[in-house]
């Protein structure tokens, strides 16, 4: 995933957290909100709960390569993908099913 289409500043996960749009399962919450530009951007939260830097990391890198498979960076959303603790009870396969679920749910939205 590109530099651009990342959403890293602090104040957009708050702004993200705070228009309440979001859909959920027990594994992934996507806040998402329309934003001004012709690309979507994606940020990616991983709490302290999920271990320590090494494997929050290695969750960050297997939730960007989800994301390149289920969305599609030509809408002008922005998406913040929070992780929830039964992310790591599941195999990969059963997360990105999770994951395609809600992006089906999105894209009524979107």
């Amino acid at each position: 995933m590109k530099k651009k289409f990342h959403l890293c500043d602090n104040d957009d996960f708050r702004r993200l957290i705070e228009a309440k749009k979001y859909y959920n399962n027990s594994t992934f919450t996507v806040y998402f909100q329309k934003n001004d530009l012709k690309y979507s951007r994606f940020g990616i939260s991983v709490g302290k709960k999920h271990g320590n830097a090494v494997m929050r990391n290695r969750i960050k890198r297997q939730i960007r390569m989800m994301i390149s498979q289920v969305f599609s960076y030509s809408h002008s959303y922005d998406y913040l993908i929070m992780i929830r603790p039964k992310y790591k009870e599941q195999s990969f396969e059963d997360n990105i099913k999770k994951l395609r679920d809600l992006a089906s749910k999105l894209k009524t939205e979107v």
